[in-house]
């Protein structure tokens, strides 16, 4: 009621011609007032007809009346400029080009205050009072200023669209409810309207839940950025401290791995960033979205609301972000461990321990994961050379073709005594290490053997030497009809028939491993996911319970392109 009054006042002191507060108000004898340049204006176009005439009453008078200021108007208007709502310039009131403007404005139109859905038509404050006051407008329906009203309007029948029909998703006219959309399932647009608007609550809750898990994803980020600084600082040094020891050896050698180590951190930090970015630029297109949906849900315009709703409420594709939380927060100890060993094999450094140190900081996908192969020509593509070390086999393992091939006998081999040899179970280990993604395949042939990887530190006698009897070493036991997989000491017995070539596929920084039974669609047997934090030895352990000449081997593997 306030700001009604408010304008009813204005109006009062309002010139009716340029619909502004009066300018050197002046009345003419009728008793209207103006602003003395504008009624003067107006009299010059009537002076050929020598009768002048009243804007308003159209009451004529002749001859030209003399216009004299009227002092007491001129003192409200100055009054009501100084304490009034409108004693700022009304300047800012004028419609620019990006403003919806008043339609019944003439010269310079004023701002649209308010946009009737009934007359479509926007009006100013000043051409919007008929609406309060006169009955005839009670029932109108008053929304903020639009530029598209004509949209409520159907063009084939030129009758405001009320109906939205479901079939079509449009807004129709009762008209073409009746007659093209006749047998559509059709609803009033505030029906429609009331049950999008349930649903535009329920979207920004999921979007405010996706915006809260993102936000969590980031921070996860962060510490793992900051993690992986850590190693590899840590990495760095201990290199430093081992190479200083062998500087004579392998002098050459240090700052290639402090450079491969840097390379890595920066390829893990930048995969990391690259997964911020991301997932900030994820968030911020859902506050966008989320502001969106809010306006929109404070909108008065049916017709906007459902015109805009289904796009609005559609979310792109969410960015993968569930692997953050399953990578292993250790990046270089398998460095650490590596030139360790290398301190203590100064005559294999530069053959042998180099290529475990390359394995060893070879860049891994662990933010950004690729597929599991699937294929065994996917797999071939991961493919290792790799052989038997004769220092770790049981006296009762024969290596031979190239330490490829591991067969059980029935006298002791003449081996040199060391200390990495198995003395109690039929095992050996690779020579090489592994870490990162590899494949590789074991022939077995109807004899029963154990397929394993393991840390190199583990035990060689007792119980625990055993593959699988430790949370040092994961392995699959092989019998004729029947697996079982083993890991700190626990079994899982699996079923399957009899296969004479086992694969095996290692992703050493995304903690998988599995064990397929190779064919062209590559059966899988078993599946591990863990948490890997050294490089691993590949292990072959042969059962010779009932005779000597089993035996296992590890395949030649041609890589594909």
């Amino acid at each position: 009621m306030a700001q009604q009054q408010n304008l009813m006042d204005r109006r009062k002191l309002c010139c009716s011609i340029c619909l502004d507060l009066l300018k050197d108000p002046v009345t003419i004898p009728c008793g209207h007032s103006y602003c003395m340049k504008c009624v003067k204006s107006h009299w010059d176009t009537e002076d050929q007809k020598k009768a002048y005439s009243c804007p308003q009453c159209r009451k004529t008078v002749t001859p030209r009346p003399v216009l004299v200021k009227n002092t007491m108007l001129a003192d409200l208007v100055e009054e009501m400029k100084k304490t009034g709502p409108y004693a700022v310039s009304n300047d800012h009131c004028y419609a620019e080009p990006e403003d919806v403007a008043c339609d019944f404005c003439t010269g310079r139109k004023f701002k649209a205050f308010k946009s009737c859905l009934q007359c479509l038509v926007s009006y100013c404050e000043q051409h919007l009072q008929p609406h309060f006051e006169s009955p005839a407008f009670e029932k109108h329906k008053l929304v903020d200023p639009s530029k598209k009203l004509q949209e409520h309007i159907c063009t084939r029948h030129g009758e405001v669209k009320k109906i939205f029909c479901r079939t079509d998703h449009l807004c129709i006219c009762v008209l073409c409810s009746m007659d093209e959309h006749k047998d559509h399932n059709t609803v009033l647009a505030l029906t429609e309207r009331t049950e999008r608007q349930g649903e535009l609550g329920t979207n920004r809750q999921r979007i405010q839940q996706r915006i809260l898990n993102k936000e969590k994803d980031v921070k996860v980020l962060k510490t793992r950025i900051e993690a992986i600084n850590c190693s590899a600082d840590k990495a760095v040094k201990y290199s430093d401290r081992i190479f200083t020891q062998l500087l004579h050896l392998i002098k050459n050698r240090s700052s290639d791995v402090k450079q491969r180590i840097r390379a890595r951190q920066k390829t893990e930090i930048s995969l990391a960033k690259e997964l911020r970015e991301k997932l900030d630029a994820e968030i911020i297109e859902l506050q966008r979205k989320d502001s969106e949906l809010e306006h929109l849900s404070h909108t008065e315009d049916h017709t906007q609301f459902l015109q805009n709703y289904p796009s609005l409420s559609c979310l792109s594709k969410a960015v993968d972000s569930s692997c953050i939380n399953t990578c292993p927060l250790q990046y270089f100890e398998g460095v650490m461990v590596t030139v360790s060993d290398a301190r203590d094999k100064l005559q294999d450094v530069l053959s042998d321990t180099w290529t475990k140190i390359s394995q060893a900081v070879k860049p891994a996908d662990a933010l950004m994961p690729q597929a599991e192969p699937k294929t065994r020509a996917e797999f071939l593509q991961y493919s290792c050379e790799t052989t038997l070390d004769p220092n770790t086999a049981n006296a009762r393992l024969l290596v031979s073709d190239g330490d490829r091939k591991a067969t059980v006998t029935s006298e002791k081999q003449a081996y040199s005594g060391h200390p990495d040899r198995f003395t109690d179970m039929f095992q050996v280990l690779s020579r090489e290490s592994l870490s990162g993604r590899h494949y590789w395949e074991v022939e077995r042939g109807r004899c029963e053997v154990s397929i394993a990887v393991t840390h190199k530190d583990i035990s060689r006698t007792g119980y625990e030497s055993g593959f699988g009897n430790d949370d040092k070493s994961w392995a699959l036991e092989c019998f004729n009809n029947s697996y079982q997989f083993r890991h700190n000491g626990t079994s899982t017995f699996i079923s399957g028939s009899q296969a004479s070539k086992i694969g095996v596929y290692l992703d050493h920084s995304a903690g998988i491993l599995c064990f397929y039974n190779v064919c062209e669609n590559m059966t899988l047997l078993h599946r591990v996911q863990t948490t890997l934090t050294q490089p691993l030895h590949q292990g072959l352990g042969v059962f010779a319970t009932y005779c000597s000449g089993s035996a296992a081997e590890l395949c030649k593997l041609k890589k594909t392109v």
